[in-house]
């Protein structure tokens, strides 16, 4: 059984379409490649995959219960518990340490202090960022801000993890080494994937992929035939 699926989905922005009649499923411990060019659709398809975005009509299931017709406070709970994301620019709280940014969302879901920083020193080691935990994130460089971005998003211990153009910010090797932490790290925690992005080198790292055109969703072999 899918771990996300979103079936139909339409989503506008008054009167401009975003996602028309949109089908999309990633399994557990599977990593989604979703590409297309700007605007196609690809983020508002992220963000109504994690509960963001309500779609105008059509279903999303989270391991096989409706995610669309959630109250908003129940889809902010899953967001805090259940979903990672990692973003383009990381989206850190410059005026926090590294430590305080991991361990923010643990202590935003009530684990005691003294835990959630364990676990956040925790991580610095894994991803190789030990000593780093007092700093701010400006001191960063921008592959240290990106693996503390997803160390934030891994340290919950989520089911799903959404990656918006994790490495677009990025030169290519230190691109490549997010790509191959975050992709190891998923792997090992047997979490879904929804990876959104234009660079084929990035999708590369994926079990499959998609194309988002115009706001409809392809198989990439559909879209190589010339769909």
């Amino acid at each position: 059984m899918p771990m996300v699926e979103a079936e139909h989905l339409f989503r506008s922005f008054g009167t401009t379409p975003a996602l028309r009649d949109a089908s999309v499923a990633v399994a557990a411990g599977e990593i989604l490649a979703v590409m297309g060019p700007s605007g196609s659709g690809k983020s508002t398809l992220l963000h109504c995959l994690s509960g963001i975005f309500v779609p105008d009509s059509g279903e999303i299931r989270y391991d096989g219960r409706r995610l669309d017709t959630l109250p908003e406070p129940a889809r902010t709970a899953l967001r805090r518990t259940a979903f990672g994301f990692v973003f383009q620019f990381g989206q850190l709280v410059p005026e926090l340490t590294v430590a305080d940014n991991i361990a923010l969302p643990l202590l935003l879901n009530k684990v005691r202090r003294q835990q959630a920083y364990a676990t956040a020193a925790g991580w610095l080691d894994r991803l190789e960022l030990e000593g780093l935990g007092g700093r701010r994130t400006g001191e960063l460089s921008g592959g240290q801000a990106q693996r503390v971005a997803i160390a934030r998003a891994l340290a919950i211990g989520p089911r799903v993890l959404f990656a918006d153009e994790p490495t677009g910010s990025l030169d290519s090797v230190t691109g490549e080494t997010v790509m191959r932490l975050l992709v190891g790290l998923a792997r090992e925690e047997g979490v879904a994937v929804v990876l959104v992005t234009h660079d084929s080198r990035v999708a590369g790292y994926a079990d499959r992929r998609v194309v988002v055109r115009d706001g409809r969703v392809f198989a990439s072999h559909e879209v190589e035939a010339g769909r």
